[in-house]
């Protein structure tokens, strides 16, 4: 099988990487987040440096008709800055965590972007004319004296370089206490959720001021702290519907319509542990990274160390589907506690139809899983063959005994090679896929 898709088998093919060849990385260009907007024109990423830089899609070509629009740069921008909590003497990180795009409404693009304490709401626009000939003022924009002006003029738009402005419309500060892991836009387009280690909180994208506690797990004696909010999200449908996940692998589904305060949940998503399979790791292997509604609102996937679930939001006691990411590293967890790996936080995405998922694995690897027919695959993202087109070959990992020719030995795969963060374009068969300090960008192959 060379490819897990939309229901029918198909290969991917190099499309595009960007980012630097260099062997030695700056810790601010690591790429921390990517995300599509809802069309899929546009794709955003952030890094550790505070930097969102978005990719346009280029019009397909008529003249090529087996040719799909490239991803090229269209903006790049500062989002956040380094800072400094005077008051608990603690540095306060640029690093993008997340990023959440809005639907479009006319013609300038906005998105949300948050590091671990502030939360900013960016509008992105074009301008291709500006205004000349004014009265008051000459072509440099300086003043200019009154008096000798005998006649009024019109000023008038003359046609200019395209050039695309970011600015900050909104800023959300001064609402978390800890470190901010999730945002999440509701359907209703006016309100939005921002998730820490032990609150979430409710925001109206039009006040900065103030936002609404709708979940505390704070227990008044911290000693007692049994676990921590890892993940948030609305439902894409129905605005009064919130999940989140925990530390302990329990995802909790709240309904805003019930209390003011959602401590008490609706639905309690979690497996019963296998008491065989307890082992000193079991619950740091458990801890869910992220939680993600299916686009029909049905379903939702989470993503724990070692595997991608599935869960039927009508069936709360287990998983309706499991898929194992990297099994083989079960028996490595204690080289992977020491080097702190297995506190790795891994993301997962659905494809356009909900048929298909993908996560990140080690060693640039990233896994597919295609719901209807179960068969997965095992993909690489690298620069070897990356020319355009380039089919990706299907990888194996050899967990032991005899190694075949075209498989990896789990023995030598890079642990410091990790694909944490993806996206998969909203309507057609393009995923992206963030590697180190490379964006890869691939699409399935046009027969």
């Amino acid at each position: 099988m060379a490819g897990v898709g939309g229901g029918n088998d198909f290969q991917w093919c190099f499309s595009q990487v960007k980012g630097a060849i260099d062997e030695d990385v700056a810790e601010a260009d690591i790429i921390s987040t990517v995300e599509f907007n809802y069309s899929g024109d546009l794709l955003a990423t952030g890094d550790k440096g505070g930097r969102v830089v978005i990719f346009q899609r280029e019009q397909e070509c008529k003249n090529r008709p087996h040719s799909r629009g490239e991803y090229n740069v269209y903006s790049t921008f500062q989002s956040h800055e380094p800072e400094f909590d005077y008051l608990k003497s603690l540095e306060i990180e640029e690093k993008i965590n997340k990023i959440k795009w809005l639907p479009q409404q006319n013609a300038a693009h906005f998105l949300l972007s948050t590091n671990d304490k502030t939360i900013k709401l960016w509008k992105i626009s074009e301008r291709d004319k500006r205004a000349e000939g004014y009265n008051l003022k000459d072509e440099d924009g300086r003043p200019r004296d009154p008096y000798p002006i005998t006649s009024l003029r019109v000023p008038v738009l003359k046609p200019m370089d395209l050039m695309v402005e970011a600015s900050p419309r909104r800023i959300f500060a001064n609402a978390h206490t800890y470190h901010i892991n999730s945002i999440s836009i509701n359907s209703d387009h006016e309100t939005y959720l921002s998730a820490d280690d032990l609150r979430i909180n409710l925001w109206h994208l039009e006040i900065t001021d103030r936002s609404f506690n709708i979940v505390d797990i704070k227990p008044a004696n911290m000693e007692e702290l049994t676990e921590v909010i890892t993940a948030a999200e609305f439902h894409p449908h129905q605005c009064n519907v919130f999940v989140y996940s925990s530390s302990k692998g329990t995802i909790r589904l709240c309904d805003m319509r019930a209390a003011a305060l959602c401590d008490r949940h609706t639905k309690f998503f979690e497996e019963p542990e296998d008491p065989s399979s307890r082992s000193f790791f079991s619950e740091i292997i458990s801890s869910i990274s992220e939680v993600k509604f299916s686009h029909s609102g049905r379903y939702m996937m989470t993503r724990d160390y070692l595997s991608v679930k599935v869960w039927d939001l009508n069936m709360e006691n287990r998983p309706v589907e499991t898929y194992q990411v990297h099994e083989y590293l079960r028996s490595k967890l204690c080289s992977l506690y020491e080097n702190d790996c297995i506190f790795d936080k891994f993301e997962c995405c659905w494809n356009g139809t909900d048929s298909a998922i993908m996560t990140g694995s080690y060693n640039n690897f990233f896994r597919m899983f295609d719901r209807n027919t179960r068969r997965d695959v095992t993909l690489e993202a690298s620069r070897e063959g990356s020319k355009p087109r380039a089919l990706l070959k299907p990888r194996k990992v050899c967990t032991g005994g005899k190694r075949k020719k075209d498989e990896i030995s789990v023995d030598s795969l890079d642990f410091n090679k990790k694909i944490l963060h993806t996206a998969w374009h909203p309507k057609e068969n393009i995923i992206a896929v963030a590697a180190t300090n490379n964006l890869y960008i691939f699409q399935d192959k046009i027969n």
